[in-house]
């Protein structure tokens, strides 16, 4: 879901696209739909008879939706996040009838660069970070209330942040001299609680990173739609999944090897054959951008692409 220049610009679109081997009346799911790049492509390849269902939480993807497609009667939109998969397609009457379904993990470029939606800590503009902005806490009220253990373990584990207890000290802190709730304020109060500076690296860049993936439940959310995801698809389905940063890649990499390896029994207790069958395969390597669409969208270097089909 990455933007260049104002413009749309998907991350590994030809690859994911390959990826999800399409079916010309096939039924595809895309979970996140962002700008419709994805979906787009998708839909080239399908007949009148294929359907892409999407989902999107982010309102202002709801109306790209509406707007792109209102005239393409194999598309349609609904407002959800992902992690209600199986029962939007169980509502449709599809289950274990998806033909494949694509994840792309993570905040999008749009979502970034509109400062009003808190994410960058680049741009100065409320301090919100929700994903759905009608929905839970932002990250200006988390942070007026976190105690600092608590701030401590998220900058830790969401962000791998080595600064942790600096940061979170540094945060409790400002708290009780002024109101955070300005992207560009907390990521001053970071930078300043940061010894040692990251090279080619804001100094902000992992706090937000795990402030976000903390409020928008971004890895229980993953989870869940990963499992979802393989109850829903049919026989020879496939499920395409992007990921932005090692802490997403590694859920999936973890995930698609455990489905993929089948049941795990003793040597020592005899079972037939058909119980070591494995209903998954993971199809291929994982697949990184080249150095082209690097160099073209920089924001696409940290992108892997893994797949997992369901074969029986």
């Amino acid at each position: 879901m990455e933007e260049l220049h104002g413009q749309h610009r998907p991350v590994l679109l030809s690859e994911a696209v390959d990826a999800l081997a399409i079916k010309q009346d096939g039924f595809y799911l895309d979970g996140t739909f962002g700008r419709g790049g994805h979906t787009a492509e998708i839909l080239k390849s399908l007949s009148e008879k294929g359907k892409v269902l999407a989902m999107d939480q982010d309102p202002l993807a709801i109306k790209t939706a509406e707007f792109k497609f209102a005239n393409d009667s194999r598309f349609e939109i609904v407002r959800q996040n992902f992690e209600n998969l199986e029962a939007l397609v169980s509502s449709r009457g599809m289950s274990k009838q998806v033909d494949g379904i694509l994840l792309d993990i993570g905040v999008s470029s749009p979502q970034l660069d509109d400062a009003s939606r808190g994410f960058s800590f680049i741009k100065s503009g409320p301090l919100d970070m929700r994903m759905n902005p009608n929905v839970g806490e932002s990250a200006a009220e988390w942070l007026a209330a976190v105690d600092e253990y608590d701030l401590t373990t998220v900058l830790m584990h969401f962000g791998e942040e080595k600064f942790a207890r600096r940061i979170a000290n540094a945060i409790v802190s400002a708290r009780k001299e002024t109101v955070i709730n300005d992207t560009v304020q907390l990521a001053k109060i970071i930078e300043d609680a940061i010894p040692v500076k990251p090279k080619n690296k804001h100094p902000a860049t992992r706090s937000f990173q795990a402030i976000r993936i903390h409020i928008n439940r971004e890895l229980d959310v993953l989870e869940n739609a990963l499992r979802a995801s393989l109850k829903v698809l049919a026989v020879g389905g496939r499920l395409v999944v992007i990921s932005f940063h090692s802490l997403e890649d590694r859920m999936v990499k973890r995930f698609f090897r455990e489905m993929s390896r089948g049941p795990q029994i003793p040597k020592d207790i005899p079972v037939l054959a058909k119980d070591l069958e494995q209903p998954y395969k993971q199809i291929g390597r994982a697949i990184k951008p080249g150095k082209q669409e690097i160099e073209e969208n920089p924001r696409s270097r940290s992108s892997v692409l893994r797949v997992i089909e369901r074969v029986m």
